[in-house]
């Protein structure tokens, strides 16, 4: 298993497309207490992803569970949002966690694991031979 953080820096973009080939899964979060994280994956990662890995499954993540009730969390954004937009871009999951408290982390790593082992189309790119 190798995981590589492709930091979200302007400056390391061209640098962040070289960790894409061989990719098997992607997890694409956002903080759930930042509703502007959240934007960033619609104007820039699903775009990029995309372009870079557009057979890869994909699984959305929204991090810091723990702040989901916390009363400083003024702003969040709702699992049911999160739900739909995964839905809309086709993810494999939707899924939220907390490093914090461990909530999720492991369900989170267990779904990438089966979102690799699960087959892809074979209709799609596929020659079959009888």
């Amino acid at each position: 298993l190798t995981l590589w953080d492709t930091a979200g820096q302007e400056d390391l973009s061209r640098l962040r497309a070289l960790s894409y080939p061989d990719t098997d899964v992607i997890l694409m979060c956002f903080a759930i207490n930042s509703p502007s994280s959240f934007h960033n994956l619609l104007c820039n990662w699903i775009h990029e992803i995309r372009h870079f890995c557009p057979d890869v499954p994909f699984i959305l993540v929204g991090n810091k569970k723990d702040l989901e009730d916390d009363p400083e969390t003024h702003h969040r954004v709702r699992t049911e949002t999160a739900r739909n937009l995964a839905n809309q871009i086709k993810a494999y999951k939707y899924m939220e966690c907390s490093a914090k408290t461990k909530i999720g982390v492991i369900e989170v790593f267990t779904a990438a694991a089966t979102a690799t082992l699960t087959p892809k189309d074979p209709k799609k790119g596929r020659c079959t031979l009888l």
